[in-house]
């Protein structure tokens, strides 16, 4: 078994953590453009299939569409920001430990 160093993780480095974490805003300003797209398409679609549509449920696909859309989007965003910078291999090292 190989030795564990305590090295801290990338986003200990402020250098990193800043570019990390820009890009994840980056990731997330360019996601809120899909999830407008995503629900001006599903509008579009409930439109054209049932007609005029009342606010509720325009409201609610609004909210629906979007935050699933947004909601994914940041949960993968953090997953590859987590193992993009480290973190996942400080926890296996640390079960090695164990």
């Amino acid at each position: 078994m190989e030795a564990v160093t305590n090295k801290p993780s990338s986003l200990s480095d402020p250098d990193y953590a800043a570019f990390a974490w820009g890009r994840y805003r980056r990731l997330m300003r360019w996601m809120t453009l899909v999830a407008a797209i995503a629900i001006i398409g599903a509008l579009a679609y409930l439109h054209a299939s049932i007609g005029p549509l009342r606010w509720q449920v325009i409201l609610a696909t609004v909210a629906g569409v979007g935050l699933t859309v947004l909601l994914g989007a940041a949960l993968m965003g953090l997953a590859f920001l987590s193992s993009g910078s480290g973190h996942d291999q400080d926890v296996a090292d640390f079960e090695e430990k164990r």
